[in-house]
This record gives structure tokens, C-alpha cells and sequence, in this order.
């Protein structure tokens, strides 16, 4: 919806913040934090296994599909892991909320325990060969985040990969869904103003994320160039998603 330029080619609706899908961090204790976005995906539907090499964690999250207008439900895929052969995973924990998987990985040095762990870190092991999939890329505000063109998500192997969606449904109205993840569903506001509807969602930093994210942009355009009550707008907020069915004016 918006005309030209944007903040970050994962949401074009994100006006600051950590940009990119992902976000790894290093930590004192040799612990890791990765940040990875999975709209859509409720709390209790993400799993995180340890391979038995001790070397690779795979994620793997379903989105369902909350409305009958969405294109279709979600599944996410991400395989991350050690790029040394002297270290191996040696726990992990994670939080979902709002959209948002935060991962804890420590690691231990399989060589010799009594030293430290070396200082090498995590990649997106994931395999996929895809030309859209992004760089592995630990800093969060690199300027190749930003750019004229969108990106799908590199981990959705089924379903919508981009985060805005829109369609023309029969009464003669238009439904949207917008990802805005770590947003929770009190921090999002809905307007009119002729005739251009927009969206605004704020995301508080959350353990260990560089900072809070925040979201902005017109969304959608009514057929006439008039104010109307947001009420009159249809608003279904899960998960880091937001879903509008705007009526006819």
C-alpha cells in the first residue's frame, strides 16, 4: 500500500527498530540469543529440538489460518547451529509471544572443558537454496536491511511469505492482514482519515532484542476520499497479526 521506500525489506510498515526476520546476539556465560520472527504462530505452537549432534537446533512453528479471507495457513522452518567443530550445544530454552521466538542456546567446548568456548557462532543452516533467501546477518541495522524491494521469509516453507496481504471480498469491501510481530494485541491503533486507513503498532524490547520496533503506514485506500469511525472497521488481532475487513463507504 504504501507508494515508494520503506524502512526494512522484511515489513515495509516498520519504521524503526531491529530490522531483519532474524537477530543474533552473543551473551556473557557463553549463552546465544536469537530473535526470530514467526507472525501468526500462537505460543503453543512452536517446537525447538536438539539434534543428537549436539551441533544443530531445528525450529519448526504453524500459523493457522485465522480468517476465511487469509491465502493460507503458515508453517515456518529454521535450522540454526555451530559453524566450529570444538564446541556442541549444551541447552537451550525459548519464549514465544506475539509473534516473536526468542532462543537461548549455551554452548560448551567439547575439546577441552575446562577452557571456554570459542567465539564462533550461530549461521541459518536451513539449506534453502531460494534467490530471495537473506544473508545470515548478526547486526540488526545493517543498511542491506533496508531497500526498495520486499523480501519474502526466508523460513516459511508453506503459506504466505510476505507480510502484507490484501483482497477485494464480495460485498465490495477489502481485507488486510498485516504482520507487526512482537506487537501485542492493546499496542495497535486503527484510523480513517480521507479515505486512507491507518495502522500503527508498538513493540516493547523484550529480553535481550536490540530494541522495541515500531510499526506505521496506510494500509488500504476507501473507494471515496471521506473520514469514517475506525469502529466501523472489522479488527482481528492475534499473535502479531493484524487483520482488518474494511467495510464499503
Amino acid at each position: 500500500m504504501k507508494a515508494e521506500g520503506f524502512y526494512a525489506i522484511n515489513n515495509e510498515f516498520l519504521m524503526n527498530g531491529p530490522k531483519g526476520f532474524q537477530e543474533y546476539k552473543m551473551l556473557e556465560n557463553d549463552i546465544m540469543f536469537v530473535r526470530m520472527d514467526f507472525p501468526g504462530v500462537p505460543e503453543d505452537s512452536v517446537s525447538v529440538t536438539l539434534e543428537p549432534s549436539k551441533k544443530l537446533v531445528t525450529v519448526s512453528a504453524d500459523a493457522p489460518r485465522v480468517h476465511r479471507h487469509d491465502s493460507s495457513h503458515r508453517k515456518y522452518l529454521m535450522i540454526t547451529g555451530l559453524v566450529c567443530s570444538c564446541c556442541e550445544i549444551s541447552g537451550f530454552t525459548y519464549q514465544m509471544a506475539h509473534g516473536v521466538l526468542r532462543l537461548h542456546l549455551s554452548k560448551t567446548n567439547i575439546v577441552d572443558p575446562l577452557l571456554p568456548s570459542c567465539n564462533s557462532f550461530l549461521g541459518d543452516l536451513r539449506g534453502c537454496h531460494c534467490p530471495h533467501r537473506l544473508p545470515y546477518n548478526r547486526n540488526p541495522y545493517d543498511s542491506s536491511l533496508t531497500g526498495p524491494v520486499l523480501m519474502p521469509h526466508p523460513n516459511v516453507c508453506e503459506g504466505a511469505a510476505m507480510a502484507y496481504e490484501s483482497k477485494q471480498i464480495q460485498n465490495g469491501g477489502l481485507y488486510v492482514r498485516l504482520d507487526m510481530p512482537g506487537v501485542p494485541k492493546d499496542n495497535f491503533n486503527v484510523s480513517v482519515s480521507r479515505g486512507r486507513v491507518k495502522v500503527t503498532g508498538q513493540a516493547s524490547a523484550v529480553s535481550h532484542d536490540s530494541d522495541g520496533r515500531f510499526y506505521s503506514g496506510d494500509v488500504a485506500m476507501l473507494s471515496a476520499p471521506v473520514d469514517v469511525p475506525s469502529r466501523r472497521i472489522k479488527t482481528i488481532i492475534k499473535n502479531g497479526c493484524i487483520r482488518l475487513i474494511i467495510p464499503t463507504v
